[in-house]
Protein backbone atom coordinates (compact mmCIF):
# COMPACT_ATOMS: atom_id res chain seq x y z
CA UNK A 1 0.00 0.00 0.00
CA UNK A 2 1.25 3.52 -0.79
CA UNK A 3 2.21 5.48 1.76
CA UNK A 4 -0.63 7.74 3.18
CA UNK A 5 -0.16 11.59 2.15
CA UNK A 6 -0.79 14.22 5.13
CA UNK A 7 -1.54 18.00 4.48
CA UNK A 8 -1.26 20.17 7.72
CA UNK A 9 -1.82 23.77 7.72
CA UNK A 10 -0.09 26.30 10.26
CA UNK A 11 3.32 24.21 10.32
CA UNK A 12 5.48 26.74 10.90
CA UNK A 13 5.19 26.51 15.03
CA UNK A 14 3.19 24.59 17.60
CA UNK A 15 1.06 22.71 17.38
CA UNK A 16 1.12 22.41 13.42
CA UNK A 17 4.97 21.67 13.69
CA UNK A 18 4.47 19.28 16.10
CA UNK A 19 1.69 17.12 14.48
CA UNK A 20 3.87 17.30 11.42
CA UNK A 21 7.10 16.18 13.31
CA UNK A 22 4.80 13.28 14.37
CA UNK A 23 2.71 12.52 11.62
CA UNK A 24 6.50 12.16 9.58
CA UNK A 25 7.05 9.56 12.75
CA UNK A 26 4.44 7.75 11.92
CA UNK A 27 5.26 6.94 7.77
CA UNK A 28 3.08 9.56 6.29
CA UNK A 29 4.44 11.87 3.75
CA UNK A 30 3.90 15.28 5.19
CA UNK A 31 3.25 18.25 3.73
CA UNK A 32 3.77 21.08 6.15
CA UNK A 33 2.51 24.65 4.80
CA UNK A 34 2.52 27.95 6.49
CA UNK A 35 2.72 31.53 5.72
CA UNK A 36 5.89 32.07 7.15
CA UNK A 37 8.17 30.24 5.33
CA UNK A 38 11.34 31.34 6.68
CA UNK A 39 9.96 28.90 9.67
CA UNK A 40 10.20 25.97 8.12
CA UNK A 41 13.34 25.16 7.67
CA UNK A 42 13.68 22.82 10.94
CA UNK A 43 10.79 20.68 9.24
CA UNK A 44 12.25 20.02 5.82
CA UNK A 45 15.53 19.18 7.43
CA UNK A 46 13.32 16.50 9.24
CA UNK A 47 12.41 15.44 5.60
CA UNK A 48 9.04 17.00 5.79
CA UNK A 49 8.02 18.56 2.51
CA UNK A 50 7.16 22.52 3.15
CA UNK A 51 6.05 25.16 1.21
CA UNK A 52 4.03 28.18 1.54
CA UNK A 53 0.25 28.64 1.96
CA UNK A 54 -1.79 31.78 2.75
CA UNK A 55 -5.37 30.26 3.94
CA UNK A 56 -6.63 33.51 3.33
CA UNK A 57 -5.45 33.37 -0.61
CA UNK A 58 -7.63 31.51 -3.14
CA UNK A 59 -4.76 31.19 -5.31
CA UNK A 60 -2.26 30.11 -2.92
CA UNK A 61 -4.56 27.37 -1.57
CA UNK A 62 -5.45 26.29 -4.67
CA UNK A 63 -2.01 25.75 -6.04
CA UNK A 64 -0.98 23.93 -2.83
CA UNK A 65 -3.58 21.76 -3.42
CA UNK A 66 -2.75 20.78 -6.61
CA UNK A 67 0.89 20.93 -5.69
CA UNK A 68 0.36 18.07 -3.75
CA UNK A 69 -1.80 15.93 -5.84
CA UNK A 70 0.51 16.20 -8.33
CA UNK A 71 3.39 14.55 -6.99
CA UNK A 72 1.58 11.88 -4.62
CA UNK A 73 -1.10 11.88 -6.34
CA UNK A 74 -3.48 11.43 -3.42
CA UNK A 75 -4.27 13.30 0.02
CA UNK A 76 -5.44 11.17 3.16
CA UNK A 77 -5.33 13.64 6.21
CA UNK A 78 -5.90 17.40 5.93
CA UNK A 79 -5.16 18.84 9.01
CA UNK A 80 -6.65 22.45 9.45
CA UNK A 81 -4.30 24.14 12.15
CA UNK A 82 -3.68 27.33 10.97
CA UNK A 83 -4.98 29.82 13.31
CA UNK A 84 -5.03 32.49 15.78
CA UNK A 85 -6.56 35.10 17.47
CA UNK A 86 -7.15 38.94 17.67
CA UNK A 87 -8.85 39.46 21.03
CA UNK A 88 -10.44 42.34 22.71
CA UNK A 89 -14.31 43.96 23.08
CA UNK A 90 -16.95 43.91 20.58
CA UNK A 91 -16.62 47.60 20.70
CA UNK A 92 -13.40 48.02 19.93
CA UNK A 93 -11.88 45.59 17.32
CA UNK A 94 -11.79 47.09 13.77
CA UNK A 95 -14.41 45.12 12.22
CA UNK A 96 -11.10 43.97 9.38
CA UNK A 97 -9.74 42.69 12.01
CA UNK A 98 -12.85 40.29 12.81
CA UNK A 99 -13.52 39.63 9.34
CA UNK A 100 -9.85 38.34 9.22
CA UNK A 101 -10.55 36.16 12.00
CA UNK A 102 -13.32 34.46 10.72
CA UNK A 103 -10.95 34.11 6.69
CA UNK A 104 -8.33 32.56 8.59
CA UNK A 105 -10.15 30.63 11.44
CA UNK A 106 -13.51 29.19 8.96
CA UNK A 107 -13.17 30.08 5.58
CA UNK A 108 -9.67 28.93 5.05
CA UNK A 109 -10.19 25.45 6.25
CA UNK A 110 -13.75 25.31 4.39
CA UNK A 111 -11.83 26.62 1.37
CA UNK A 112 -9.34 23.57 1.40
CA UNK A 113 -12.02 21.47 2.38
CA UNK A 114 -13.89 22.01 -0.86
CA UNK A 115 -10.13 21.26 -2.58
CA UNK A 116 -9.41 18.14 -0.91
CA UNK A 117 -12.62 16.35 -0.95
CA UNK A 118 -13.32 15.29 -4.77
CA UNK A 119 -9.63 13.52 -4.20
CA UNK A 120 -10.68 11.64 -1.13
CA UNK A 121 -14.12 11.13 -2.20
CA UNK A 122 -12.39 9.36 -5.35
CA UNK A 123 -10.16 7.08 -2.79
CA UNK A 124 -13.17 6.49 -0.73
CA UNK A 125 -11.51 7.08 2.17
CA UNK A 126 -10.26 10.39 3.75
CA UNK A 127 -9.97 12.24 7.10
CA UNK A 128 -10.09 15.87 7.75
CA UNK A 129 -9.01 17.20 11.36
CA UNK A 130 -10.13 20.58 12.27
CA UNK A 131 -8.49 22.25 15.06
CA UNK A 132 -11.23 24.03 16.90
CA UNK A 133 -10.29 25.12 21.08
CA UNK A 134 -12.24 25.29 24.08
CA UNK A 135 -13.28 28.47 22.79
CA UNK A 136 -15.69 26.78 20.66
CA UNK A 137 -17.46 25.58 23.06
CA UNK A 138 -17.61 28.24 25.92
CA UNK A 139 -17.14 31.83 26.02
CA UNK A 140 -15.85 34.82 28.11
CA UNK A 141 -15.53 38.52 27.51
CA UNK A 142 -12.81 39.87 25.03
CA UNK A 143 -12.97 36.63 22.98
CA UNK A 144 -16.08 37.10 20.63
CA UNK A 145 -14.33 37.19 17.05
CA UNK A 146 -12.25 34.48 18.27
CA UNK A 147 -14.49 32.02 19.50
CA UNK A 148 -17.52 32.83 17.44
CA UNK A 149 -14.89 31.72 14.66
CA UNK A 150 -14.39 28.19 16.05
CA UNK A 151 -17.70 28.33 17.09
CA UNK A 152 -18.55 28.07 13.52
CA UNK A 153 -16.20 26.09 13.01
CA UNK A 154 -17.84 23.14 15.19
CA UNK A 155 -20.46 23.10 13.71
CA UNK A 156 -19.44 23.30 10.30
CA UNK A 157 -17.59 20.38 11.16
CA UNK A 158 -20.88 18.56 12.35
CA UNK A 159 -22.39 19.09 9.01
CA UNK A 160 -19.64 18.16 7.26
CA UNK A 161 -19.26 15.20 9.05
CA UNK A 162 -22.82 13.81 7.58
CA UNK A 163 -22.23 15.19 3.94
CA UNK A 164 -18.97 13.11 3.86
CA UNK A 165 -19.73 10.24 5.72
CA UNK A 166 -21.20 8.16 3.15
CA UNK A 167 -18.25 8.80 0.59
CA UNK A 168 -15.74 7.66 3.57
CA UNK A 169 -14.59 10.92 5.02
CA UNK A 170 -14.33 11.13 8.55
CA UNK A 171 -14.02 14.53 9.89
CA UNK A 172 -12.75 15.15 13.48
CA UNK A 173 -12.71 18.53 15.88
CA UNK A 174 -9.91 18.53 17.91
CA UNK A 175 -10.63 21.04 21.00
CA UNK A 176 -7.50 22.18 22.69
CA UNK A 177 -7.37 24.44 25.97
CA UNK A 178 -4.57 26.36 27.23
CA UNK A 179 -1.77 25.20 24.93
CA UNK A 180 2.35 26.52 25.53
CA UNK A 181 2.43 27.86 22.35
CA UNK A 182 3.33 31.52 21.08
CA UNK A 183 -0.54 31.78 20.36
CA UNK A 184 -1.05 32.55 24.17
CA UNK A 185 1.04 35.68 24.26
CA UNK A 186 0.32 36.96 20.73
CA UNK A 187 -3.17 36.91 21.79
CA UNK A 188 -2.50 38.82 24.50
CA UNK A 189 -0.83 41.36 22.78
CA UNK A 190 -3.37 41.39 20.62
CA UNK A 191 -5.63 42.34 23.59
CA UNK A 192 -3.43 44.89 25.12
CA UNK A 193 -3.52 46.46 21.90
CA UNK A 194 -7.37 46.27 21.32
CA UNK A 195 -8.84 47.11 24.91
CA UNK A 196 -6.27 47.82 27.00
CA UNK A 197 -6.21 51.48 26.88
CA UNK A 198 -10.08 52.31 26.67
CA UNK A 199 -12.93 51.44 28.87
CA UNK A 200 -12.32 47.89 29.12
CA UNK A 201 -9.27 48.36 30.56
CA UNK A 202 -9.25 46.25 33.36
CA UNK A 203 -10.28 43.32 31.82
CA UNK A 204 -7.79 43.47 29.16
CA UNK A 205 -5.03 43.44 31.53
CA UNK A 206 -6.43 40.41 33.67
CA UNK A 207 -7.00 38.79 30.32
CA UNK A 208 -3.31 39.21 28.65
CA UNK A 209 -2.03 38.25 32.33
CA UNK A 210 -3.52 34.93 32.21
CA UNK A 211 -2.70 34.45 28.35
CA UNK A 212 1.09 34.73 28.86
CA UNK A 213 3.03 31.27 29.43
CA UNK A 214 4.91 33.18 32.20
CA UNK A 215 1.92 33.67 34.68
CA UNK A 216 -1.29 33.25 35.48
CA UNK A 217 -2.97 30.15 34.16
CA UNK A 218 -0.55 29.83 31.27
CA UNK A 219 1.21 27.67 33.94
CA UNK A 220 -1.35 24.92 34.09
CA UNK A 221 -0.92 24.82 29.83
CA UNK A 222 -0.80 21.82 27.99
CA UNK A 223 2.29 21.37 25.53
CA UNK A 224 1.66 21.12 21.74
CA UNK A 225 3.34 18.15 22.08
CA UNK A 226 0.41 16.55 23.66
CA UNK A 227 -2.00 18.12 21.52
CA UNK A 228 -0.33 16.90 18.75
CA UNK A 229 -0.50 13.18 19.59
CA UNK A 230 -4.12 13.35 19.86
CA UNK A 231 -4.39 15.20 16.04
CA UNK A 232 -2.13 11.99 15.20
CA UNK A 233 -4.73 9.10 17.25
CA UNK A 234 -7.80 10.79 15.82
CA UNK A 235 -5.79 10.60 11.91
CA UNK A 236 -4.27 7.08 12.55
CA UNK A 237 -7.88 5.53 14.73
CA UNK A 238 -9.54 2.85 12.59
CA UNK A 239 -13.25 4.47 13.84
CA UNK A 240 -12.26 7.76 15.15
CA UNK A 241 -14.38 9.88 17.94
CA UNK A 242 -16.29 13.21 16.42
CA UNK A 243 -14.43 15.31 19.10
CA UNK A 244 -11.71 14.75 21.16
CA UNK A 245 -11.01 17.50 23.90
CA UNK A 246 -7.67 18.15 25.27
CA UNK A 247 -6.67 17.86 28.83
CA UNK A 248 -8.89 17.42 32.16
CA UNK A 249 -9.57 20.93 32.59
CA UNK A 250 -10.95 21.38 29.19
CA UNK A 251 -13.00 18.46 29.64
CA UNK A 252 -14.36 19.70 32.57
CA UNK A 253 -14.87 22.89 31.26
CA UNK A 254 -17.22 21.73 28.89
CA UNK A 255 -18.75 19.17 31.27
CA UNK A 256 -19.55 22.27 33.73
CA UNK A 257 -21.10 24.46 30.20
CA UNK A 258 -23.51 21.48 30.05
CA UNK A 259 -24.87 21.60 33.36
CA UNK A 260 -24.59 24.79 34.45
CA UNK A 261 -27.33 27.88 33.85
CA UNK A 262 -25.78 30.86 32.23
CA UNK A 263 -25.54 33.39 34.84
CA UNK A 264 -23.78 30.40 36.86
CA UNK A 265 -21.47 29.85 34.38
CA UNK A 266 -20.44 33.44 33.83
CA UNK A 267 -19.69 33.80 37.93
CA UNK A 268 -17.56 30.26 37.09
CA UNK A 269 -15.74 32.38 34.17
CA UNK A 270 -15.36 35.45 36.29
CA UNK A 271 -13.41 33.65 39.03
CA UNK A 272 -11.18 31.50 36.53
CA UNK A 273 -9.95 34.11 34.67
CA UNK A 274 -9.99 36.71 37.14
CA UNK A 275 -12.04 39.12 34.54
CA UNK A 276 -14.46 41.22 36.31
CA UNK A 277 -18.12 41.96 35.49
CA UNK A 278 -18.54 44.76 37.27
Amino acid sequence: MAAQVALITGASSGIGAETARKMNAEGYIVYGVARRTERLGALTAEGIRTFAMDVTDDESITSGVKRVIDETGRIDVLVNSAGYGSLGSVEEVPLDDGRNQFEVNVFGPMRLTQLVVPHMRNQRHGRIINVSSLGGKVYSPLTAYYNGSKHALEVMSDCLRFELAQFGIDVVVVEPGGTKTEWGSIAAAHVEKNSGHGPYARQAHAMAQGLTPEGGQGQQYASASVVADIIVKASTAKKPRTRYAVGSSTKAAIALRRLLSDRAFDALVSRTTGVPRT
